[in-house]
């Protein structure tokens, strides 16, 4: 495809100085960044510590269920993501972008810190699980609201020219959320007995986090709203239906569609394979034996040293969020993007081949190695996730923008980044039940999905993904979210949804059923929910006035 034209409106013209408003560039990027990535290291402490709060929260004497029980707890998080995205979405394309993002700060750190005095499975037994999960969900509600307002919030604010390096800081904040959450981990490792850290010493960084959020709450009290979206409300052009308008209409859904495969999805299997896939695949200690007796070891690197191998590849890799960035400024998002996710497929079990060598269990364990390793793993991270904020502000219109770029983004990152631990979990338990089954040895048989989605991605992008560097920030509507869907175009994309909803279906919720709770049973019908929404939603758009595809008067 071509380029993703857009209709201007009197914003476009907005001087980009006028932009900032009097604020300083860096002032924004800084407030906005600063609050980005303490959501992250609230968000992403569970995870750096799955496998101590499996033993704090979930019933002892079966070690692989209550691992298989906190990755599904640390998923439900990325699950009420999408819901996020589109209920501070909404209220940041209605109120201001400034007031949703200070909302979700608020919410994310109370969570986190309540998780950090929450009572164990000893404690209170089944009721300790149930209010992490009702925490976690809080959690991924927060998150779903703060990355989308922050990125539209920096793109609002920048030269048109620069779009992509500016709003890559904002990329940066993630892997510097999971770095933070990393090094305070190892501090308080390091600074007590493995006993006393496994007692209580897991909940300091929780207990942190409150301080963190209080300075970043300062910081952004003292931001003005976007001066683009202020022009807008004081103009009246702002929309008065946010998810009707952006999912109103079957071109719509494909806009939506083609940003989630040709781009998020890829993007959010990479990301979490090259940081969090590995971390656990690393540390794991588990020994899995086979239905053929084959006993499967992986890495069984030390946790803490495991910490300091991913955390030294992120510090490494991190300025490649913004070398990317800035490269596509010059040749557009779509080619490092594409790049990224081509040699993300190809090489990713190579990679990690090569990974199992260097561990304690490949029997020739060098560290120095497996950073190098992991740091390549985190560099095609950069390549997708560089420019992709850019790309996402630049692929909606700007009276709908929040609510628009929140649920592509978070249906990728929520469902299939944040699942990757789980769906390859349980890859990784059928490859062992079912000895050749798969074309690679069970130890690297979950590193198919992310492997699938990333080759998926680059096919559905190459096809069909605009190239939108050269969209002006301020457009009120965009032709090819106007235009009608391309029926081909549609059945393909909408063909891989339902596609993917059976798999998971089929094979992962009933790996996460319990007596107590049926998952499969609740997945149905939360997919149900989501098809009634999105009916309602199209025949609340019917009673919407349409967006004038003409330049403002």
């Amino acid at each position: 495809m071509g380029e993703h034209r857009v209709v201007p409106s009197s914003t476009d013209t907005m001087e980009e100085t006028d932009r900032l408003g009097g604020a300083n560039i860096w002032t924004v990027i800084g407030a906005s960044g600063v609050g980005t990535m303490i959501e992250w290291y609230d968000f992403y402490i569970f995870g750096s510590l799955a496998l101590v709060l499996a033993s704090q929260f979930f019933p002892s004497g079966n070690q692989t269920l209550a691992v298989l029980s906190t990755l599904a707890t640390f998923a439900a998080g990325f699950a009420a993501r999408p819901f996020g995205a589109l209920f501070f979405g909404r209220i940041g394309d209605l109120v201001g972008r400034k007031y949703a993002f200070l909302v979700t700060l608020v919410i994310m750190g109370g969570a986190t810190f309540i998780i950090g005095l929450l009572p164990t499975y000893a404690q209170i037994g089944v009721l300790a699980p149930i209010i992490l999960v009702l925490l976690r969900l809080l959690q991924g509600l927060a998150l779903g609201g703060e990355y989308g307002g922050a990125a539209v919030y920096i793109a609002e604010h920048v030269p048109d020219k620069r779009r992509g390096f500016y709003t890559s800081f904002i990329q940066t904040t993630a892997t510097l959320g999971l770095l933070v959450s990393l090094i305070i981990i190892l501090i308080v490792q390091r600074s007590m007995s493995p006993e006393s850290f496994q007692a209580w010493g897991w909940r300091v960084p929780f207990l942190a986090s409150i301080f963190l959020v209080a300075i970043s709450l300062y910081i952004r009290l003292r931001l003005q709203e976007s001066p683009l979206f202020a022009a807008m409300k004081a103009t009246g052009r702002t929309s008065r239906a946010p998810i009707a308008e952006s999912f109103g209409s079957w071109s719509k859904w494909q806009t939506i569609l083609t940003v989630l495969w040709g781009a998020a999805a890829g993007q959010a299997v990479v990301w979490y394979c090259g940081q969090f896939y590995a971390l656990f695949w690393l540390q794991n200690s588990n020994q899995e034996v086979g239905a053929d007796g084959t006993i499967t070891n992986l890495g069984n690197v030390p946790a803490a040293d495991a910490n300091v191998i991913i955390a030294v590849a992120l510090l490494l890799a991190t300025p490649f969020f913004i070398v990317f960035g800035a490269l596509s400024d010059r040749i557009g998002r779509k080619p490092v993007m594409m790049a990224g996710n081509l040699i993300a497929a190809l090489t990713t079990i190579p990679i990690f081949s090569l990974m199992w060598g260097y561990t304690p269990a490949g029997g020739n364990y060098q560290p120095v190695v497996l950073v190098l390793l992991v740091f390549i793993l985190v560099l095609y991270v950069t390549m997708v996730y560089g420019p992709i904020a850019a790309f996402l502000v630049e692929s909606f219109p700007a009276r709908v923008r929040y609510t628009s770029v929140s649920l592509p983004y978070h249906v990728g990152n929520g469902y299939f980044g944040g699942f990757l631990p789980l769906i390859a979990g349980v890859v990784f338990a059928i490859a062992l039940r079912n000895p050749g089954a798969f074309p690679v040895d069970p130890r690297y048989a979950g590193l198919l999905y992310p492997t699938v989605v990333a080759a998926i991605t680059f096919v559905i992008g190459m096809w069909l993904l605009p190239e939108t560097r050269n969209n002006p920030i301020g457009a009120v509507a965009h032709e090819t979210t106007e235009a009608r869907a391309n029926p081909l175009v549609l059945t393909v994309l909408i063909g891989l949804t339902v596609l993917a909803l059976v798999l998971a279906d089929q094979f992962l919720t009933p790996a996460l059923n319990r007596p107590e709770f049926n998952v499969q049973l609740f997945f149905r019908v939360l997919a149900l929910v989501i098809v009634l929404a999105i009916l309602l939603t199209r025949l609340l758009r019917r009673d919407q006035p349409e967006v004038s595809a003409r330049p403002a008067d």
